[in-house]
């Protein structure tokens, strides 16, 4: 996969760090969302093992408050301004608006993260307007599995198969706008429209999803609930849940991890892979 002009290879699970510049995501709502904070943060993830850092101005935790194109730019603009100039990393733009997404390119964003898949939050997709911006601008992007509603449990076997079908129709739509199939990474979507039974029966067929495609799989599930539940855990206690998860990520071949703690996972893979 290209992103920009770093060529991530297949066989290695690479690290995306997460910055939260919002004042209420689940995790660090409020800890970063002050300039130098939000670079200190920058360079340590850096200096941890992070490959890629993903910037988020809206949370997009279970309730979230949607909030507009233009507050979502103010928040993130002056970091993604300073960072584009001051690291030499790739930086992604994690948003599900195109207004948002195409701003954050012309600041330096080299990916586009959107947790709706191109299908824009109600999915009916009649028009891809992040896949526009997505395929104009050159960049590489994340498409994410996400659900509006979870009416019915599914078993593990139907989860999985959705998770593929809505993925391919995903695929579909990046495809009639020309996104180059090396600038795209999957992402199964645990936590977003799923029962904690559904993300369990995902994260356990997660070879299979990733095998279902030609394409390199992202997992994120860095101090999620599906954890939090498990363990019956406090959001900040979930690091060995989330490391119990990263281990079955580098098992079943993802490229990537998106995690907040990039020091502790960078070294739980850089030995997994040693000993692989």
């Amino acid at each position: 996969m290209i992103v920009g002009n770093k060529v991530f290879e297949s066989g290695h699970t690479y690290v995306m760090g997460i910055l939260n510049v919002t004042p209420d995501s689940f995790s660090d709502g409020g800890k970063f969302n002050v300039l130098d904070n939000a670079l200190r943060h920058i360079e340590e993830m850096i200096n941890d093992g992070a490959d890629i850092i993903d910037i988020g101005g809206e949370s997009t935790r279970p309730g979230y408050e949607r909030i507009g194109e233009q507050e979502e730019i103010e928040r993130i603009a002056p970091v993604f301004e300073a960072a584009a100039k001051r690291f030499d990393i790739p930086f992604s733009i994690d948003t599900y608006k195109p207004e948002v997404a195409g701003e954050a390119v012309k600041l330096g964003a080299l990916l586009i993260n959107d947790i709706w898949g191109l299908k824009g939050e109600n999915l009916t997709f009649p028009d891809s307007g992040m896949a526009k911006v997505i395929a104009d601008s050159g960049v590489a992007c994340c498409i994410m599995h996400n659900r509006n509603l979870v009416e019915n449990e599914l078993t593990g076997s139907d989860i999985v198969s959705s998770v593929i079908s809505d993925l391919t129709e995903s695929l579909e739509i990046a495809s009639k706008y020309g996104i180059p199939d090396d600038k795209i990474l999957l992402d199964p979507g645990i936590g977003f429209g799923k029962t904690y039974e559904e993300n369990i029966a995902c994260i356990k067929h997660l070879e299979e999803i990733c095998k279902a495609f030609e394409y390199p799989m992202l997992l994120g599930t860095s101090r999620k609930s599906v954890i939090g539940l498990t363990l019956n855990l406090d959001k900040s206690e979930r690091m060995e849940g989330t490391l119990a998860t990263t281990a079955r990520a580098v098992e079943s071949g993802c490229m990537f991890v998106r995690v907040h703690d990039v020091k502790e996972n960078a070294r739980f893979i850089k030995m997994l892979e040693a000993v692989r």
